[in-house]
C-alpha cells in the first residue's frame, strides 16, 4: 500500500476520535475565541475534523506529485470523504447544531454518487471525483467546521457565517451531484 493510500486510511481512523470529542460532553468547560463561547470538546473536535479533512488534500497532492495514483486510491479517497462528512453532519444533527433537512440533501447526494461508483466498479471502471465534487467537499468542510466552532470570528461581527455556509454547501452539493450524474450517464445507460 502506497503512502497516499495510507494517508487516506489515517483519515478514516481519525473519524471515531473526532466523534468522541464532538459527542462526549467532557466537563472541561468552555473557551472564548473571538467573541464566541465554544465548549472545549467541540473546539478539539473541530481541530481533529480540520486535520482529517486536510489529509484529503495531502494524499491527493502526494499521489499526483509522485505519480502514485491508483484505482484503490480513487475508490478509497472519496469513500473516506463520505465517511468523514457523514459522521460530521449526522453528529451535528444529533446535537441539534445542523439542520436535518440540509444533512439529508447532502447525504442523499453522497450515497447516490457512491451508488453510481459501485455500478461503474461492477463494470470494471473507476469514476474519479471532478472539480465540482472537490469544491463541494471544501464547502462541506467549511460549513461543518464553522458550525462546530460556533460561528467563531464571525460572531463578533454578527455575521451568520455558519448558516450562510450551510446554504452554499447545499447548493454546491446538489449542483455537483447533478453534474456528476450527467457526466457519467453512460454508466447508467449500459
Amino acid at each position: 500500500m502506497n503512502v497516499p493510500n495510507q494517508i487516506t486510511i489515517s483519515r478514516i481512523f481519525l473519524i471515531p476520535v473526532f466523534m468522541i470529542f464532538l459527542l462526549v460532553p467532557f466537563t472541561w468547560g468552555d473557551i472564548r475565541l473571538f467573541g464566541a463561547i465554544i465548549p472545549t470538546h467541540h473546539f478539539i473536535a473541530a481541530i481533529i475534523f480540520i486535520l482529517a479533512s486536510a489529509t484529503d488534500w495531502l494524499d491527493g497532492y502526494y499521489a499526483r506529485k509522485y505519480d502514485l495514483v491508483t484505482n484503490m486510491g480513487k475508490f478509497l479517497d472519496p469513500l473516506a470523504d463520505k465517511l468523514l462528512i457523514t459522521a460530521a453532519f449526522v453528529s451535528l444533527v444529533g446535537l441539534e447544531m445542523f439542520p436535518a433537512w440540509a444533512a439529508i440533501v447532502i447525504l442523499t447526494r453522497e450515497f447516490a454518487v457512491t451508488g453510481l461508483r459501485l455500478v461503474a466498479a461492477g463494470e470494471g471502471s473507476v469514476l474519479a471525483a471532478g472539480k465540482g465534487g472537490k469544491l463541494k467537499m471544501v464547502s462541506q468542510i467549511i460549513a461543518a467546521s464553522a458550525v462546530m466552532l460556533h460561528n467563531t470570528i464571525f460572531e463578533l461581527l454578527s455575521i451568520p457565517f455558519a448558516t450562510i455556509m450551510i446554504y452554499i454547501t447545499v447548493i454546491l452539493t446538489v449542483w455537483s451531484g447533478l453534474d456528476y450524474f450527467i457526466k457519467n450517464k453512460h454508466v447508467l445507460s449500459k
